[in-house]
């Protein structure tokens, strides 16, 4: 049976910082206006979400702008509903969601996602082929791929999760994952799981890669935002943002600055790659 760490991170947060900065002009769409906007889904866009918010907020004290976890899965299904204004996934939206609930796309950032270990860990490279087999339970200890005679300690995401489709499509190419898995609900908890544990692997957002877990080269291409970008590092998706229909008021300024040279630098400076 599967595991289950971390807590769900399907919180409502309300962020009434102040400060930030934005180019001029790029703010000029909330002047006056107020309102609660909602919004929820992907993990990844959350550093994001969260920033934007700030600068929004600091400026505009009528506005306030609720943001929440679940992964994309959540995202799709609550905006679909009309439970919240956006939904943020971390893939593109089925032609089926899209007929069934009227969506509508905006991408604003481009990511990868990486495979990870623990920094004590010497194994820093696998071919596709040894990470399919380590996944699927074949390749069961460290030590048959050159590391420590330890188990290897697996970590994966829900099935509501856009990064682990993306993960499983591009680099597990749709191979079977071992049910003794460890399952984790957002790319924080992975990270945490992963740095507490010197025998563990997941895989995680390239924009969330810090000093906590190392990232693994794969197929002699390491992930990081240069291969993302130039196509080199092959497990990458886009980051959206959805409506339900046409965005309108609120939701539509929201989505707009993040296209705005302020809202892409926001996202390069939390670590992903521009779509302008």
């Amino acid at each position: 049976m599967m595991k289950c760490f971390g807590k769900s991170l399907m919180f409502g947060v309300l962020f009434l910082f102040i400060g930030g900065t934005a180019n001029g002009g790029d703010l000029d769409a909330f002047a006056g206006r107020q309102g609660i906007l909602k919004i929820a889904g992907g993990t990844a866009h959350i550093p994001v979400m969260k920033a934007a918010a700030e600068v929004i907020m600091s400026g505009n004290p009528e506005i306030r702008i609720t943001i929440a976890g679940g992964g994309t899965g959540i995202g799709i299904k609550q905006v679909g509903e009309g439970i919240i204004d956006i939904g943020n996934a971390g893939r593109k939206a089925t032609d089926e969601e899209v007929a069934t609930h009227g969506l509508h796309m905006v991408k604003w950032a481009i990511d990868g996602v990486a495979v990870a270990v623990n920094p004590q860990n010497k194994v820093v490279a696998l071919t596709s082929a040894q990470l399919q087999d380590i996944f699927a339970g074949k390749i069961a200890t460290w030590k048959e791929i050159g590391g420590v005679d330890r188990e290897i300690n697996l970590y994966d995401r829900d099935a509501a999760s856009g990064t682990r489709e993306v993960f499983w499509e591009k680099a597990l190419k749709k191979g079977e994952v071992a049910q003794k898995a460890n399952v984790v609900v957002s790319n924080g908890a992975m990270k945490t799981a992963i740095a507490g544990d010197p025998y563990g692997i997941g895989y995680v957002s390239v924009g969330h890669i810090d000093s906590t877990v190392a990232p693994v080269v794969l197929d002699g291409v390491e992930p990081n935002l240069e291969t993302v970008k130039s196509g080199a590092y092959k497990v990458s998706r886009g980051l959206f943002s959805l409506t339900k229909g046409e965005p309108v008021g609120l939701a539509k300024a929201f989505l707009d600055f993040l296209l705005t040279p302020t809202g892409q630098k926001i996202a390069i400076d939390k670590g992903f790659i521009s779509v302008q």
